[in-house]
């Protein structure tokens, strides 16, 4: 509880200073406040019922529920994977054509590549429920999870799910491994720039900003790549809980300290924030 707290305040917080704060609407902080709103209900998603097991020992959940429960996170989390290849393109066009930058990203564009985001999160969305409701059940109903994930649900399901197991896997692979060639492939070229800095403290600068971006491309990536990536339908899952738990917990309490609260201007907002509050007081 403790954490899923701190990681809706450090969301919202950054959400609140992109909004306050001018020097802070930039088209970096611009997406970077999208993710924090997508990260809010990302975690939402599986934690606020993990919490409430935990809490009160009702381990029981509606089959509508659980349904719209492994909807919201296979969306969101698509919605995620094309936003941080938009943010990897941002970084890219700043870092490698930053005379251009101003001409590139221009608001019109910024406000395209975030709903072309959820756009593409959402269509997913309508494929997930067509394969979910393409599953019966008639026999056990406990779920050896802790939310409805795609394998437990499989293994519940009396019909034979060899075939939607595919597709789902092959669907999955291709929005993961998609997103990660994307973005990898702006970040190889972002290298390829800082290694032709020719300031020191301007590499410092931006290997410091990209090896965070990139510290929480690991862990969103290969928890995603271990569990959705050409899975086997007898799958620990023990393992999938505690990879699922870095993905869901873990992942989204990090990522505002590795994309903002750490950056000197950030901090430097949050601080006029406080002291504008504390003189109103």
């Amino acid at each position: 509880l403790l954490i899923y707290l701190t990681t809706v305040m450090e969301n919202a917080t950054i959400i609140f200073l992109v909004y306050a704060d001018h020097h802070l609407q930039t088209p970096m902080y611009f997406f970077i406040s999208n993710l924090a709103f997508l990260e809010i209900w990302f975690t939402s998603s599986t934690s606020i019922k993990l919490v409430v097991i935990l809490g009160s020992g009702r381990r029981t959940i509606s089959l509508s529920s659980c349904f719209a429960q492994s909807s919201s996170y296979f969306t969101l989390g698509c919605t995620e994977f094309i936003l941080l290849v938009v943010m990897s393109f941002d970084r890219y066009v700043a870092i490698c054509q930053p005379l251009h930058y101003a001409a590139i990203m221009k608001p019109q564009l910024c406000i395209h590549l975030v709903i072309a985001a959820w756009v593409t999160g959402f269509t997913f969305l309508s494929y997930h429920l067509v394969i979910l409701s393409q599953l019966t059940f008639c026999g056990s109903n406990e779920i050896h999870h802790f939310f409805c994930d795609n394998s437990p649900l499989c293994k519940l399901s009396c019909s034979d799910t060899s075939l939607l197991w595919k597709i789902d896997s092959l669907f999955l692979s291709f929005v993961i491994l998609g997103s990660l060639c994307l973005t990898l492939a702006f970040y190889m070229c972002i290298l390829f720039c800082i290694l032709h800095l020719p300031t020191a403290s301007g590499r410092k600068k931006a290997f410091s900003t990209c090896s965070s971006h990139l510290t929480t491309l690991v862990i969103g990536y290969g928890s995603c790549i271990a569990l959705y990536v050409c899975p086997s339908v007898g799958v620990s899952l023990e393992n999938s809980r505690f990879v699922v738990l870095l993905n869901t917990v873990l992942y989204p309490f990090l990522n505002p300290f590795l994309y903002s609260l750490r950056n000197k201007t950030v901090i430097l907002a949050l601080n006029e924030a406080i002291a504008r509050t504390r003189t109103q007081l």
